[in-house]
């Protein structure tokens, strides 16, 4: 009778070994560690959340720019606090993106809360987004916006409120109810800044992402979030600039306004027409809207991306700074996986070429 394997009796070199396995397989999140360059970013964190020490004593804090990265690991798969740092202990793959080794304290999920919130209110985030574009755009010429750009919203939902009638009713009109206010506790855990929306015939509690993607390279250049109920159009005046030239989008960005706001800043529109029932399309606006449709799509595969294997269209904050914040940093996250593509595939602006566009 054959013998079996033999398990259960470690060796002096098991886990050297094991780590060399764990990075030579590449998994995405491997491959950003070792694309990204991670110095870019530490001025940033360290100069919002670096504080002079009031005294000798008192427990270190972990680095700022290992603590970025566990916010990017974070939003990259998708996890809680608590469950982040299970994983972090539990994964040789984790541990190696972070560069730490089985010695090393991890930081608890009230740290990286912490840190998280530190980066709020410091403003940090979006430096940190636009750092990283501007790195893009220096370091490795992606020419942003040479084509064009591509302007969406998607939903982002949160836990849903079992609010009263009369509750609902003054967070409608923008104010906390007494009840809330009066107890810090129970306001913590209410959210008066999310609204319900109905799209279809879907039900939708939650936030908006309002994105604008480079046509050529599908990174997101800019991003704005707003409660659920806010119309896509009323978006757009934060995020177009002249610099952007020509601009791609669906019918919800029709209509007069915006038409006038698009020729002041002398961009050309790509927009989808939109029919009814007593002004059907015709074949010409039909097959216009096909062209168009062909570049507008690139946007929906930034969004798949968010949906799928990084889970960051659904959010557990509590309010529009927090949840703004980690869905800002779930944009970076995207232009940081698909930065790490354009660099294995070749592909992107920098490497010349361009897209099939309609005229």
């Amino acid at each position: 009778m054959a013998g079996f394997i033999p398990y259960g009796n470690p060796g002096l070199f098991d886990e050297f070994v094991q780590n060399l396995e764990v990075a030579a397989f590449e998994t995405p999140l491997l491959r950003v560690g070792k694309v990204v360059n991670w110095e870019v970013f530490e001025p940033v964190v360290m100069a919002a959340l670096t504080r002079p020490s009031k005294g000798p004593g008192g427990r270190p804090s972990f680095h700022p720019l290992l603590m970025f990265k566990v916010l990017v690991l974070q939003r990259l798969h998708g996890l809680a606090d608590d469950a982040t740092s299970f994983q972090i202990t539990d994964r040789n793959s984790f541990r190696a993106f972070l560069g730490l080794t089985p010695g090393d304290a991890v930081p608890d999920g009230q740290t990286i809360a912490d840190f998280r919130e530190g980066l709020m209110k410091a403003g940090a985030v979006q430096q940190l987004f636009d750092t990283f574009l501007e790195h893009l755009r220096t370091q490795h010429g992606l020419a942003l916006a040479r084509q064009g750009v591509v302007v969406d919203a998607t939903f982002v939902e949160v836990p849903k409120q079992r609010n009263t009638r009369a509750q609902s009713q003054q967070i409608k009109a923008g104010k906390v109810p007494e009840e809330f206010a009066a107890q810090p506790k129970l306001r913590a855990h209410k959210d008066c800044d999310a609204r319900w929306t109905k799209k279809g015939f879907q039900n939708f509690y939650g936030y908006k992402n309002h994105v604008k993607v480079d046509v050529r390279d599908k990174l997101i250049m800019a991003a704005k979030v707003t409660a659920a109920n806010v119309h896509e159009s009323r978006g757009l005046a934060d995020l177009i600039e002249p610099a952007d030239r020509v601009l791609y989008a669906d019918s919800a960005y029709k209509g007069a306004p915006i038409k006038a706001m698009l020729e002041q800043k002398k961009i050309v529109a790509h927009i989808n027409e939109q029919g009814t029932r007593r002004a059907p399309l015709s074949e010409e606006q039909k097959l216009s809207n096909r062209q168009k449709s062909k570049v507008r799509v690139r946007v929906e595969h930034v969004f798949a991306q968010m949906t799928g294997s990084m889970k960051a269209l659904v959010q557990r904050c509590i309010g529009l700074l927090r949840n703004a914040a980690c869905i800002m940093l779930s944009n970076l996250t995207y232009n940081l996986l698909r930065f790490e593509q354009i660099k294995r595939l070749g592909q992107g602006s920098a490497a010349g070429g361009s897209l099939a566009l309609p005229a």
